[in-house]
Order: structure tokens, then sequence, then C-alpha cells
């Protein structure tokens, strides 16, 4: 059989699935010794164990005389271990008295699987060995397509496990970001309000939160974004938010709230590591007094029912976590009866299409004037929805985040 056909042949044999690597190995090793075109006669599994520096039988095939279970050879006692990771395949005379008994006088062998360094050696995890009377010149090319075909599987297979591993924990990861995301609509005394976040890949750097006093007279609404993308930009998110909890349930100013939120990032996250964020808070008085402090994030729109325009809030402090020692100004503003606030990410206003033209904070605007009439929850869904046609043919995306806050007495 030539290499290229002995290669395919072996490759064939991962053909179902397998608990463990020794499971996968004694079938390749009972498939090999039982092909007519493959001449061996039998077949031994070998599996490294660090802590005795031996190699240990894991299984075994073939028509010859059976060698007891678990049966252990000593490194020490074994030259040809050492020798396996640079030269892949070795023949040589049998030395172990008991495997002399086993009738075995020669041995053929080939490493396979990851490489394991012990003592300052080398060692692959598993070798292989075989009965053969094919002199070394002859056995050897064979046993080195072995050892690569095999090598190739157990690779795939430990890929196959890492993804496998790794989906799952962002499956976790994405439902403990949920989790910590409140419900999207919240009723509050005289406000109404809906929002919609949405990871670009499986879990984001976009939040958004409704924290209630526990005297229910006061809430707080946040919207947060940081810099960076994927896990990281999340483990940054959730750090954030519950720091923002627990924070505001101190009744502190709401300037001084940012101001620590930014000193604990600074000191827990690298200087690239930042996020923006806008904090309002709104009470149960009839004036409709709003407090925020707007940390270098995407500028909120305030659509004014009484004239049927629009504003922004502008920046009352830096980003948080590079700059230490910062100060966030508060700024206050009423909320008439039909007054709209909006609150969103960089990735809603920046959204691009096929041609690089942004969505827009003024597109924005427009929008919550066309939409003004309408609920909160079909604002932000009709806006979220524009955004998406808006930016469907270009490859790029990123998290978005809207929040609408809506005066409705």
């Amino acid at each position: 059989m030539n290499q290229r056909s002995l290669y395919k042949t072996i490759e064939n044999f991962d053909s179902k699935e397998f608990a463990t690597n020794e499971e996968l190995l004694s079938h390749v090793i009972h498939q090999i010794v039982t092909n007519d075109r493959i001449e061996i006669k039998g077949g031994r599994v070998w599996k490294l164990d660090t802590n005795k520096y031996a190699y240990e039988l894991v299984a075994q095939s073939g028509a010859v005389e059976k060698i007891k279970p678990k049966f252990t050879v000593k490194i020490d006692e074994y030259r040809m271990f050492k020798q396996l990771a640079a030269h892949r395949t070795i023949v040589a005379r049998e030395t172990n008295v008991y495997l002399q008994s086993k009738g075995i006088k020669k041995f053929s062998a080939t490493g396979v699987g990851e490489i394991i360094n012990i003592k300052g050696n080398d060692f692959y995890k598993y070798v292989l060995s075989f009965n053969t009377d094919l002199d070394h010149d002859v056995i050897a090319p064979t046993l080195n397509i072995i050892s690569v075909a095999v090598s190739s599987m157990l690779k795939n297979r430990n890929i196959e496990y890492r993804s496998s591993q790794l989906q799952k924990d962002l499956d976790k990861a994405r439902d403990i970001q949920r989790s910590i995301l409140p419900a999207h609509e919240l009723f509050f005394h005289n406000y109404e309000m809906f929002g919609i976040s949405m990871a670009d890949r499986i879990v984001g750097g976009d939040f958004f939160d409704y924290i209630v006093s526990e005297e229910k007279d006061r809430v707080g609404i946040v919207i947060g974004d940081a810099a960076s993308k994927g896990i990281s930009a999340a483990v940054q998110a959730l750090y954030v938010s519950g720091a923002l909890r627990m924070g505001a349930s101190y009744q502190t100013k709401i300037s001084n709230l940012i101001r620590n939120i930014n000193t604990l990032v600074h000191h827990a996250f690298s200087d690239d590591r930042f996020l923006t964020l806008f904090y309002a808070e709104l009470s149960n008085d009839k004036q409709g007094l709003c407090v925020y402090v707007n940390a270098g994030h995407s500028s909120p729109i305030v659509y004014r029912a009484s004239t049927r325009t629009t504003e922004t809030l502008e920046a009352t402090g830096n980003i948080v976590g590079p700059f230490p020692d910062q100060h966030y100004r508060s700024e206050g503003m009423m909320l008439a009866k039909g007054d709209i606030l909006l609150l969103y990410t960089d990735g809603v206003s920046e959204a691009m299409d096929n041609l690089g033209i942004q969505y827009s904070e003024k597109r924005l605007g427009e929008k919550l004037i066309q939409y003004r009439n309408e609920k909160p929850q079909q604002i932000a869904r009709m806006i979220i929805g524009d955004v998406q046609v808006h930016s469907a043919k270009n490859k790029y995306s990123d998290d978005k985040t809207i929040v609408v806050v809506k005066r409705v007495k």
C-alpha cells in the first residue's frame, strides 16, 4: 500500500465517536492489525504516566500472546523512549524479560499525540508498538505514516473538544450577561421606559440598567459602552454594572458615584480598557427633574413636546478608566409631559451603510420626532429596525443599545 493510500485508510478509522483518546487508539490499533494490506500481526497502546516516569499499557490487539493489563515500563529502563521524540519511529530488540517471555523479541514503536517535556526530555504522550516480521527499513515508513495520521486524529479531537468547551463557556457568558440586563420595560411614576441591547458577538460591551431605590422614589437609568469587544468588553460591562448597583444603594450624589466608579475601573483594568457612561436619575416629584452625568458617552437626545424640537446632553466629564482623580459634573433638566429622553451607544449612531455613510445623531433626532407619539417600546424597536436596515450591507458592525424614556403624565 502506498503512503497516501495508507494515510487515507488510517484516517477513515476515525469514523465514529469515542469517549476518550484511549478508546480511539484502541480502535485504531485493532483496525491496523486486522487490515490485510498492512503487514502487522499485533499492536499495543502505551500511555505516558508523568508521575511514575513510565509508560503504561492501555490497549492491545492481534494474534499475539497478551500482556497483563496496566503493565508498566519505566522510562529509565528503555532508552528508546527518550529517542522517539527525535526519530518518531524506532525498531529495536526487546530487552524486558517479561515481554520476552510473551514472545516479543523485537519491537517496532512510533510516537503519537502531543509531546510532553519531563526532566528536560521530550516524550510522546502515547506510543504505539507493533509485532511485525518486517525489517526496519521496510516498516519504518509505514509506522511514520501511522504516527502522522493518528497524531492528526488526536489533534483534531483536541480542537473539537476545546471548541465545544469554548462554546459552552460562551453560552454561559451570554446567559450571565442576559441575566444582569433588566427587563426591557419599566414603569416608574410618570415615566415609561424601554431598552434594547444587541451584542455584535455572542457577548458584548454595551449594557443598560434601571436601578430603582428601595423606597421606590427614584430610579437610576444607566447606559454604558466598553471600548473593546467580545468577552473582555463583557467582563468590564459586568464589573461596572455591579459596581453601579452597589454604589447607587448608598444614596450618594451621582457625580461622586461616577467618580468612584472611575477610580475602581482605573485600578481594575488597563488604560486601553476604558468605557463611556451616561447616568441619569429621575424621582417621583411632579416637576420632572432629571439629574445626570455624561462620562464621555454619546450625547443623549431630548425631544421637547412643547416645541417639537430636539436637544443633546453633552459630556460633563471624561471617559471612565484611564484617568485617575477625575471629577464629574452633574447637570439637571426638567422633563415635561410628552418629552422623551433617548439614550444610545455609538454602535447605533455610527452604524454605516455599504457606502460608509453613518446613521448619525441627526437621523436619530429626526426619527425621534417622527415616532414621538408612540410608546417607548415602539420607538426603540422602530429606531433599531431602521438602523439595522441602514447597515445591513456593511460587513463591520458593533454592539447596539437604545433606551427610550418618556414622560407620559
